[in-house]
Parts: structure tokens; C-alpha cells; sequence
């Protein structure tokens, strides 16, 4: 296996700090992009109806009182025990929604799987955040997550009671938000997928099919539940 090239310690600070230096173009050319996407126009959207824990409720009181939402909608198949494995590994990055908060803005998982398998899912992970079966509304659909069509990201302002949709996304478009990809992309082998441009001799191999199965974040969750209660 290929390992880096070893130098003296000056030589790697020099490496570094161009390396430093491309990473700090390569941030404000995010910031001008996150810039271009608060300017995005928006299109207003009719009511809808979905199922969460109380029953029945709307796309509005999705946003619990908040002005802004930003909902992932979680491909599903109906019937199986084990759903898409990178919804899964999508929702285990989600932790304390509370810095979300902090900011006006509600998070939520959407889904066209019936209500009872999908609240059933969550508990099966311990997932605390809010989720939403959109299995009875077209709302999927309408945001480009209907049955077939996929995952996907997408971002809602409340204006009163006047909901309008401002963002989506699929896709690789979603994988910043996941820190496992952007810490993997630290490392000397990063991903270790066979499309990533690295040195010759690293690990690779094929995409998708290293991905941790349903099964395993459900064992880490119940050790952490474990652990937590002594």
C-alpha cells in the first residue's frame, strides 16, 4: 500500500500552508454560492396534510411556529424491514436540532411510507426528530420526492400562513450535510471509492456497497442507549 511521501518538518508546513491556501479560496467561493442561494426567488405553495404523532397536521405546523423548514424526504418500500440504507445513514447524522432552533428553523424527516412503518423506523434507531408520512398528500411528489423519484433536501419560509418552497436538492447536492464524507475527505485515503482521484497503491473499491446496513446503526444506538443508562 502506497503511504505518503515522509519529509522534514518544513517541507510539510510549506505543503500545508498551500494547501491552506486553496481551501481558503475554496471557502469563499462557498460563502458567494450560499450568497446566490439566500437570493433565490420562491414559489408559494397550497396546503397540505400529513400524518405525524398527533394525527393529522399541516405543511405549516411542520414548521412548529418557526419561519423557516428545511425537510429530508426519505425514500421508503413499503413492507420492508429494511429501508434505504442511505436515508439511514443520512437521518444517524442528525443529533441535537437544538443550534437549528437557535435559529428560527425547524427540521424534519418526510416520507411517502405509511405513517405506522414510518414512526415504527424511527423508534427502531431512536431518532428524536420530527417525521412526517406524506403518504395520503401529494406533497412528495409536488417536491420532487414522490413515490420512485427518490431522496431529497428541500427548504420552506412561512410568511403567516403563506408557505413558500425556496431550495431543493438531490443527490450528491445532499452530501455536504453529512460530516462523515467531509471528514473522510481529510484523510490520506479519503473515501476509498474507486472514482476519487488519489495516489496509485491507495485503497479503493466500489461506491455504495461499503455502507454500513440498517442493522449496524441499530446496534450502535442501542449500545449508546446502554451505555447511557448505566
Amino acid at each position: 500500500m502506497a503511504l505518503p511521501r515522509i519529509v522534514e518538518s518544513s517541507e510539510w508546513h510549506a505543503s500545508l500552508s498551500k494547501q491552506h491556501a486553496k481551501e481558503k479560496a475554496l471557502t469563499r467561493q462557498l460563502d458567494d454560492l450560499a450568497a446566490d442561494r439566500r437570493r433565490l426567488p420562491m414559489v408559494e405553495l397550497p396546503p397540505y396534510t400529513l400524518r405525524g404523532g398527533q394525527g393529522e397536521t399541516s405543511l405549516l405546523d411542520a414548521f412548529e411556529g418557526r419561519r423557516q423548514l428545511i425537510t429530508y424526504h426519505f425514500m421508503w418500500n413499503p413492507g420492508a424491514e429494511d429501508q434505504c440504507s442511505g436515508c439511514t445513514w443520512f437521518a444517524s447524522h442528525i443529533a441535537t436540532l437544538e443550534p437549528l432552533h437557535a435559529r428560527d428553523t425547524t427540521f424534519a424527516v418526510v416520507t411517502v411510507g405509511p405513517w405506522e412503518e414510518a414512526d415504527a423506523y424511527r423508534a427502531r434507531f431512536g431518532w428524536t426528530m420530527p417525521w412526517y408520512s406524506a403518504a395520503e398528500s401529494s406533497f412528495g411528489a409536488d417536491v420532487g420526492a414522490g413515490r420512485g423519484q427518490g431522496f431529497a433536501l428541500n427548504v420552506f419560509l412561512r410568511e403567516g400562513e403563506r408557505v413558500f418552497r425556496t431550495y431543493y436538492t438531490t443527490g450528491r447536492g445532499a452530501e455536504q450535510f453529512t460530516n462523515t464524507w467531509a471528514l473522510l475527505d481529510l484523510t490520506p485515503w479519503g473515501r476509498q471509492e474507486a472514482w476519487q482521484e488519489v495516489p496509485s497503491g491507495r485503497p479503493q473499491g466500489d461506491p455504495y456497497t461499503w455502507w454500513p446496513e440498517p442493522s449496524d446503526y441499530e446496534a450502535e444506538y442501542k449500545r449508546a442507549r446502554e451505555i447511557r443508562a448505566g
